[in-house]
């Protein structure tokens, strides 16, 4: 089991083409840890954000009467993607990892699959 830095140090080291990666509370849009980013990309300001992602597509689900839990959402930009990963069980309700990529350099089937795995490994 990793703590919350062990677990965002882990990603930003091992999945390849990873600048900035954030365990973010979206009930309150709290960033409870965030690791990488740069000047230009507050990843604070990031994880609020698509907190907003998140409620607006679980809402969406709820009024489609959908029953399936989310497990990740992408957004993809001419040069980054943004992995949103809902952190499923073990006390993790309410939280998501969420994973910044430089597209050019990422493998985006291998980012999701370390992401699930740190997921797992991250004690909450």
């Amino acid at each position: 089991m990793a703590n919350t830095e062990t677990a965002l140090k882990e990603a930003l080291a091992s999945i390849e083409g990873a600048t900035g990666v954030a365990l973010v509370d979206y009930t309150s849009g709290m960033a409870l840890g965030t690791m990488g980013g740069s000047k230009g990309f507050d990843l604070n300001v990031a994880a609020a954000g698509n907190t907003d992602v998140v409620r607006a597509k679980m809402r969406t689900m709820e009024h489609l009467g959908l029953k399936g839990q989310i497990e990740d959402i992408l957004i993809t930009l001419s040069d980054q993607y943004h992995l949103i990963r809902l952190i499923a069980g073990r006390g993790g309700n309410g939280l998501f990892l969420y994973l910044v990529l430089d597209a050019k350099r990422s493998n985006l089937a291998m980012a999701r699959h370390q992401l699930r795995q740190i997921e797992n490994d991250l004690e909450v």
